[in-house]
């Protein structure tokens, strides 16, 4: 039996990167997916974000793979988006089993020269938007008494970064929350734990590669740091993490925080 089955899961920025990888791999894995993306191009950061086609290819590819598939445009700082997705996702799979809070951005910013519209993007995005989806599922998972709430942080959620102040405070908000949420969740069943990647292989590497002038090897590997000889890691790696956590193999594990950093963080 597939580790997954008949369980539904919720992801967030997913219409690629790290979110694509994940409802890809749990999908496989016998899950029924509902996946939510912005599906165009913001005003802040300047760089393009999932496309709505990319959306619809990826529910071609869950569909392929004999599982569900349910996509939403929105923006997840928006709780009538929200609300409208996660209302329609009990309704087509009777529940959410899984909530992968994974959209975010991410870009440079010095603080004497940061503007107000990057702090609050960057905080609305990040930690705001996580907050906003939280608080509409957990009401079902409380019923249910049962769930598995996962928040995709940074190793920057674990330590400081060079001009990437609000990128930092947004990502040790949300380890924070992951805390307080897995107190107050616990007597529920629900387990809440959040995960710190190093850089990962996604296209949000070409946009910031692009906002600096340079490639996104250049990027990764003066940022990085990692211990081990790569520039980042792949988003299947990322996926397979959020498995393990999201199935019962991990079931007595909530409130803390999952690294996959290369050993970065080991500096």
């Amino acid at each position: 039996m597939k580790s997954l089955e008949g369980k539904s899961v919720l992801i967030t920025g997913a219409a690629h990167g790290q979110g694509r990888a994940a409802a890809l791999l749990l999908a496989r894995e016998g899950a029924d997916i509902a996946a939510f993306d912005l599906g165009k191009k913001a005003e802040y950061p300047a760089y393009d974000f999932g496309a709505w086609e990319e959306m619809e290819g990826l529910k071609g590819e869950i569909e392929a793979l004999g599982r569900r598939a349910l996509i939403f445009s929105g923006d997840i700082r928006d709780d009538s988006a929200v609300s409208r997705a996660v209302e329609e996702t009990v309704a087509a799979f009777g529940k959410i089993d899984v909530l992968f809070n994974n959209a975010g951005i991410c870009a440079y910013a010095e603080i004497d020269t940061m503007t107000d519209e990057a702090w609050n993007a960057m905080i609305g995005i990040n930690l705001t938007g996580p907050m906003i989806v939280t608080r509409r599922v957990a009401p079902h998972m409380k019923q249910a008494r049962s769930g598995v709430i996962i928040n995709n942080s940074s190793v920057m959620g674990l330590r400081g970064g060079n001009r990437l102040s609000h990128y930092v405070a947004s990502k040790w908000g949300l380890t924070g929350l992951t805390k307080a949420w897995a107190i107050e969740l616990a007597p529920f069943n629900i387990r809440v734990v959040s995960i710190h990647p190093t850089g990962v292989n996604t296209p949000m590497n070409d946009g910031l590669a692009a906002m600096e002038g340079s490639t996104p090897r250049e990027i990764a590997e003066r940022s990085a740091g990692n211990l081990l000889p790569v520039p980042w890691v792949e988003a299947e790696d990322v996926a397979e993490l959020v498995l393990w956590l999201a199935g019962d193999r991990a079931r007595y594990v909530t409130g803390a925080q999952f690294v996959l950093d290369a050993g970065l963080l080991t500096r």
